[in-house]
């Protein structure tokens, strides 16, 4: 299938039934695909962002202007831990949890990691008029993104399965998962 490729064709049984775990850079999709992908899965749908948010009581840009990127990330890596202990649900992580050594042992542990990419041109267009993005203030957001995929390529590279949603609709990234995700359970 065009925009989809994996580190193998092939999925273990154990995997098939296990956690959906969605990565990727931010504006690539992956709380709308999370949401209607649980929906057709009869699952539940577990963004981190958002219970970091609802524990917080506060947006993510706020907590990064009030007690930084470090605390973030160590709330993050919290989160990780404890929805990747859960079974049978779609899981949707911030855009940088995947660069953290042990989010990625655990989220490869709890399921199947599929990374969601764009181009950056794409990413821009989807997220240049969302104020709450802390990574993308001051500067020139394009550079800023360009930099930031660098920055983070080789961890993305860890997930099983990459969707490049550059120039699909948010159905026919579920219908993209939703192949992978048959493949797998027919091999289960």
């Amino acid at each position: 299938m065009k925009g989809i490729w994996s580190k193998s064709d092939t999925f273990d049984a154990v995997t098939a039934k296990r956690n959906i775990i969605l990565t990727g850079f931010m504006g690539t999709g992956k709380s709308e695909v999370g949401k209607q992908l649980a929906a057709r899965l009869n699952r539940r749908f577990v963004d981190t962002d958002e219970l970091i948010e609802q524990e917080e009581g506060m947006s993510i840009a706020q907590l990064f202007a009030e007690k930084g990127e470090g605390y973030f990330r160590e709330r993050e890596k919290q989160m990780v831990a404890r929805v990747c202990q859960e079974e049978g649900v779609v899981i949707a992580t911030g855009g940088g949890a995947i660069i953290n050594e042990e989010n990625s042992t655990r989220m490869k542990a709890s399921g199947v990691v599929i990374c969601l990419t764009a181009t950056p041109e794409v990413i821009f267009q989807r997220v240049q008029t969302d104020e709450t993005r802390p990574l993308l203030r001051g500067g020139e957001p394009q550079t800023r993104i360009r930099t930031l995929l660098s920055a983070r390529a080789e961890a993305y590279a860890k997930a099983d399965v990459t969707i490049d949603t550059s120039h699909m609709s948010v159905n026919e990234v579920v219908q993209a998962v939703l192949g992978v995700w048959e493949k797998a359970e027919e091999r289960a």
